[in-house]
């Protein structure tokens, strides 16, 4: 039986995963140090490292990892916040107004160089971003993003423009639908569910579709809703999810100084292939449209070696929520940027 949700998004609790390995990342620390107390407490603290320079927290959703990096960081540091989701970017501005170091930008990560330039920023000395949904938005059934909570079949991180699930379902085709659940949710039985999602007579209900996507599923996996895969498809779908990594990964190799610090932590592997691939193109300077060339010519490499990390047994013991989580982590060498290069 479920647990009545929270009547306000601000009262659901966050747990930020991998945290104080994600922050020494993008600080380029083994570890930091050990906390007393408030993870969030003063930067003149002896537990602070009291590192200067500027920092962007992508995905800042209540704001767990920026708590703790800005407790590392001195008082003439920036760090620079994003997100899509309205209730986020309330949180973050009200840190703001507390802490002169934070400035708020209510928009994707794809926005980045953008977004900074906008600021007078150019590079930056770290970039860290927790990909995917927060606890907040699918335990508050009215985003629609939960299949075990009811609520309008919206799914967008920003709820302030754009088009809902709802809205996409009455217009999208049977083949197109499919394609999605096959292509964002990696859905075996795509064709199936599609056709069974568009005999519905509405869309305002997410119990309702999930319990129509179950019906039409032949073939539930142990210990999972048969509507988790198509739910995932048509939330990555409906925000570009997968398209903005893309974007802020290309981008990430200008915007980084050199010695700079780039994390990111993924939760399914159509993210973490992304960061995967990414990171061992431009680390080893290996192209696949090179690898049938007789003689490969010279590539770039833009960042060291990278390294991976997975939430501890403690970790996911608390929070089962991280059990799939895993953090890339690379530093960005001194190679210059060539941007004729396609990142």
């Amino acid at each position: 039986m479920e647990d009545s949700a929270p009547s306000n998004e601000l009262d659901f609790v966050h747990d930020a995963v991998l945290l104080p390995e994600t922050v020494a990342a993008v600080l380029g620390v083994k570890s930091l140090p050990k906390q007393t107390g408030n993870a969030a407490q003063s930067n003149n603290d002896q537990n602070s490292l009291n590192i200067s320079g500027i920092y962007v927290d992508a995905t800042f959703g209540r704001g767990g990892h920026s708590r703790l990096l800005l407790s590392q960081l001195a008082d003439d540091a920036t760090l620079v916040v994003f997100d899509k989701d309205p209730t986020a970017i309330s949180v973050a501005q009200e840190l703001a107004s507390k802490d002169s170091r934070v400035r708020v930008v209510h928009d994707s990560f794809a926005t980045l160089t953008d977004s900074l330039a906008a600021m007078g920023i150019t590079q930056v000395d770290g970039l860290m971003a927790d990909l995917g949904i927060s606890s907040p938005q699918i335990d508050d059934g009215s985003r629609g993003f939960s299949f075990m909570r009811d609520g309008a079949v919206d799914m967008r991180m920003d709820t302030s423009r754009g088009q809902s699930v709802a809205e996409w379902l009455e217009q999208v085709d049977d083949e197109t639908l499919a394609n999605v659940l096959y292509e964002f949710g990696e859905e075996r039985h795509s064709r199936r569910i599609a056709r069974a999602i568009k005999q519905m007579e509405s869309y305002e209900s997410t119990l309702e579709l999930a319990e129509v996507i179950k019906v039409a599923h032949p073939n539930w996996q142990r210990g999972k809703h048969p509507a988790t895969q198509s739910f995932q498809a048509m939330r990555i779908f409906i925000n570009n999810e997968l398209g903005d990594v893309d974007d802020f990964l290309a981008q990430s190799i200008a915007i980084l100084k050199s010695g700079g610090q780039l994390a990111v932590i993924s939760f399914h592997s159509l993210e973490d292939r992304r960061i995967k691939q990414f990171l061992q193109r431009h680390s080893k300077g290996q192209y696949p449209e090179d690898e049938n060339l007789p003689m490969p010519p010279n590539r770039p490499r833009y960042f060291s070696k990278p390294k991976r990390v997975g939430p501890s047994k403690a970790e996911t013991s608390q929070n089962p929520r991280a059990r799939s989580a895993w953090l890339r982590m690379a530093t960005r060498t001194d190679t210059e940027y060539q941007q004729t290069i396609a990142p």
